[in-house]
């Protein structure tokens, strides 16, 4: 019988090695994204692949993180001294330039050495190649986005992969930038190796891993047991993209909840189909927006694993835009749709529980990669920031205003930090007044960002909620609507929601991010 004590000291120790291998990937990391934005994901699994302690990163990789590593333990046969790296959306993977680092922990005072379990770190790279520099670009296949990395050694037997090395720093634009980056993540890992070998020599390697498996159960009962809370019943909600960049035709995703006692049936069946443009989601982005609403809904106490998910069954038909065919476009599916999927989940559950639901957020990350020829440091750079909005009012408060919400959980890049490492400024930072959705309880606020440039540029914009707007809730108004806008020569214009365009110097892009919804009649 599970020792409930034991058990949870035996989690905090786990998430700490998370949050230990998160804080060292930052420190380490060379690119401001990773080091200030901290767009990275760390987590522990089971020999098996499955999560069984994760930090407080971000939701959609942590979600689908376990994909990439059963994946490599199904490609790659794994020793002492072996890492693998993974970024291929098709396999686990989300975006291209979130790339996957998987290191195997094995006690070798065995004969042969056991595998204990594995640690992964995933981070998104400013730039892995394709069409254009950031390589979230305007695409219409998967092979216009960038390096595609099935499950590859980075690392065989202590020593590097020369050959694998050289194969993605050839592809990439900011070769030195990626290589600290990936080292980066090499050394997370290490850590967390480290301190699992240590928490193995000190309670021994098989009480470890009934442990290990004593959370995936508790996780499991504890989710059961709150969803048993819920209504039984069919819950539908629908909500739209505003487009896929290349038609003006939204792309609808539909669902139907379905609670019976203990168990969730989550069906998208009816969902529209894939979109010639990026907006296009593979499925373990789908399965990590599903996890991510579920775990907000039944309350953080439950230990977040992959135990969580036994009770709750998805229907993803292939072929739409929550369960892309390859080779579909992907690099807007991770960060837009992931974001509308949560808004139609959570529109769906507010049927069932309208007193844990709060209204839409932006719904929306707000996108923008700016790339081209450093003239001051004369070589190339490649910039990624996604930047936050307004969060849905509740049943009992108010949205937070400029913050980053649902599938995203990063930061914003710091002022200085941009302007010290880019050729361009922030010209101005404020949040967006009047943005949110009245109510009994007002949606936040939304930002507005001005980006002034010093010199010939490449921009691109994945953004969405420019034209559907964030609902609200019980009466509340929905929040207002993002713009895009570029001053060319003291002409102001504004662009779409997802496009792509050259820039001089002189030039403003001014982004105005969504409010949230609000919640009950004013």
């Amino acid at each position: 019988m599970d020792d409930p004590i034991r058990t949870e000291m035996m989690k905090h120790r786990l998430v700490s090695v998370a949050e230990e291998m998160g804080a060292r990937l930052q420190r380490a990391a060379f690119s401001p994204n990773i080091k200030e934005r901290c767009d990275f994901s760390c987590a522990v699994f089971d020999a098996s692949g499955n999560l069984v302690a994760q930090a407080a990163h971000i939701p959609v990789h942590l979600g689908a993180m376990p994909l990439s590593v059963q994946a490599c333990l199904e490609s790659l046969t794994l020793a002492p001294g072996d890492v693998a790296m993974v970024n291929d959306p098709y396999r686990g993977g989300t975006h291209l330039p979130d790339l996957t680092v998987v290191s195997p922990i094995f006690m070798t005072n065995t004969s042969p050495p056991t595998l204990l379990g594995l640690v992964a770190n995933r981070a998104h790279h400013a730039d892995i190649g394709g069409m254009s520099a950031g390589s979230m670009p305007l695409s219409q296949e998967i092979f216009q986005e960038g390096l595609i990395i099935p499950p590859v050694k980075l690392m065989v037997s202590g020593g590097k992969n020369d050959d694998v090395w050289r194969l993605l720093l050839a592809n990439v634009r900011t070769p030195e930038e990626r290589m600290g980056d990936l080292q980066a993540q090499l050394a997370a890992n290490q850590v967390g190796a480290e301190r699992l070998q240590a928490m193995a020599e000190r309670f021994g390697m098989q009480p470890l891993l009934a442990e290990m498996e004593a959370l995936l159960r508790y996780s499991e009962r504890m989710t059961r047991q709150l969803i048993s809370t819920l209504p039984n019943g069919c819950y539908r909600f629908k909500d739209a993209l505003d487009n896929d960049g290349f038609t003006e035709e939204p792309a609808v995703i539909r669902v139907a909840i379905m609670i019976e006692d203990e168990e969730v049936t989550v069906d998208f069946s009816g969902t529209d189909a894939q979109r010639p443009g990026s907006i296009n989601a593979v499925y373990p982005v789908t399965l990590s927006a599903v996890a991510y609403v579920f775990r907000c809904v039944l309350g953080l106490d439950i230990p977040a694993n992959s135990g969580c998910l036994r009770p709750i069954h998805i229907i993803a038909p292939e072929g739409t835009l929550v369960n892309a065919r390859r080779p579909a476009a992907v690099a807007a599916g991770n960060v837009e749709t992931s974001q509308r999927i949560v808004d139609v989940l959570l529109g769906a559950l507010a049927l069932a529980c309208p007193d844990r639901i709060p209204a839409a957020s932006q719904g929306t990350m707000n996108n923008l990669t700016i790339g081209g020829w450093d003239q001051r440091h004369n070589r190339p750079f490649a910039y990624y920031e996604t930047i936050g909005g307004g969060m849905g009012a509740g049943p009992q408060f108010d949205g937070a205003s400029g913050r980053h919400s649902h599938m995203t959980n990063t930061l914003n890049t710091p002022v200085e930090a941009v302007e010290y490492a880019y050729p361009f400024r922030i010209a101005r930072y404020a949040l967006r007044e009047k943005s949110g959705g009245n109510g009994q309880h007002q949606g936040g606020e939304g930002i507005v960002r001005t980006y002034e440039f010093l010199q010939p540029a490449e921009v691109t914009l994945l953004s969405d909620r420019r034209l559907t707007k964030p609902y609200g809730l019980e009466g509340g108004a929905p929040g207002q609507p993002g713009r895009n806008s570029l001053r060319q020569n003291g002409v102001e214009k504004d662009v779409s929601g997802k496009c792509s365009f050259l820039v001089e110097a002189g030039d403003e892009l001014t982004i105005d991010t969504p409010g949230g919804g609000g919640f009950g009649k004013s």
